[in-house]
């Protein structure tokens, strides 16, 4: 008979048992690969691709808009009087402060063996970051959308037509689904558009394509390699199927954003709800209480210009745009500030700012379309 590689018959005292009794590591204090496991942060790409200022007073900031001098040859003996140029303004409006807040137990705190504040902290901040690059986003829809000075009016907020302001049209990737994922189509759209900036004299100095997942890693479809031509090193691409990255096309860096997807910037896209063009998250608070923008980030569901601004906009599959075509005015940039509260026995912590955003140059911004 084998003997037994151990003897049940000594008594052994488990130090990680609750009482003798159950599971022998109860007690043990519990680790965690990384401590704590955080939500992956929604990366923040197109904040600090827009025109953006920072005021210390006043509810907004007003950005000057000049037309064009003329040229004349003149004629021997006549006086020179001196031309005119225009002027106009784009407002940008401070929105409602926006917060993002947690209370922490002292208790609580005291339990836990991992740091709790830093992690909440940096989790509000992510929050606002993020609402910030959404508004811009749904600020870049406006922009697109506004291809003529009828459309802008009904868009875009405190609008004052220009007489002297240029417009652009959209450009197409094609008529279905497979076409806005044809890296060759995505790429010459981003050409065509490039071309249409080139031809109505839009300077595209800091120009960026952004673009949804799914369009931007379309770019990398190996199955066909003829599509590649902009990945190409003997076509001085330089885009890298290794690190999944697409640098530029025509000259202009390539950039993903998932608030790119139009379609989860507002609600119920296509369903035809009344809510349609609405977000779906935090909106600023009505003119009784804050700064009434309570729809400046939403598409206006009736008709404007006889078009369908919400049908439209769902088409979006990307942008080419400049820093020119949306602003952002800070007066209280992102901050954190905590307190403790003894009455609660705990700590308030409290992320804030307080921004605004609007349309400055729609020409500035072009989509692509999935017609």
């Amino acid at each position: 008979m084998a003997q037994a590689a151990s003897n049940p018959a000594y008594s052994v005292s488990f130090q990680g048992q609750n009482n003798l009794t159950g599971d022998v590591r109860d007690l043990f204090l519990k680790l965690y690969a990384g401590e704590v496991l955080t939500a992956y942060e929604e990366k923040k790409v197109l904040m600090d691709k827009v025109r953006t200022r920072t005021i210390s007073k006043g509810k907004s900031a007003s950005f000057p808009m000049t037309g064009r001098a003329t040229a004349e040859y003149l004629t021997p003996g006549n006086e020179i009087t001196g031309g005119s140029i225009r002027a106009g303004e784009r407002i940008v409006t401070i929105d409602d402060l926006l917060i993002s807040s947690q209370f922490i137990a002292n208790i609580d705190e005291a339990i836990n063996h991992y740091d709790v504040r830093s992690i909440y902290s940096k989790e509000a901040g992510i929050a606002l970051a993020n609402e910030a690059d959404r508004n811009v986003a749904r600020m870049l829809v406006k922009a697109a959308l506004s291809t003529n000075a009828t459309a802008a009016a009904g868009l875009i907020q405190d609008y004052k037509a220009f007489t002297e302001e240029d417009f652009t049209s959209n450009v197409n990737i094609g008529t279905s689904t497979a076409d806005s994922l044809d890296p060759a189509k995505i790429a010459k759209a981003v050409f065509d558009a490039k071309k249409t900036m080139d031809i109505a004299n839009v300077p595209s100095d800091n120009a960026v394509v952004v673009l949804p997942p799914a369009q931007y890693y379309a770019l990398m479809d190996v199955t066909d390699g003829s599509k590649l031509t902009y990945m190409n090193q003997d076509f001085g691409g330089n885009g890298s199927i290794a690190s999944g990255m697409v640098p530029s096309i025509a000259g202009i860096p390539v950039i993903m954003s998932n608030h790119a997807d139009v379609t989860k910037l507002y609600t119920n896209f296509t369903t035809g709800d009344p809510a349609e063009g609405v977000t779906v998250d935090n909106q600023p608070l009505a003119n009784t209480a804050g700064s009434g923008r309570t729809t400046h980030y939403d598409l206006p569901t009736a008709p404007v210009d006889g078009r369908d601004m919400v049908a439209e906009a769902a088409k979006f599959r990307g942008f080419i745009f400049t820093p020119e075509a949306v602003a952002t005015v800070k007066l209280l940039d992102l901050g954190m500030e905590s307190e403790y509260q003894i009455n609660r026995q705990g700590t308030l912590m409290v992320a804030k700012y307080a921004m605004g955003h609007n349309v400055l140059r729609p020409a500035s911004c072009i989509g692509l379309v999935e017609v």
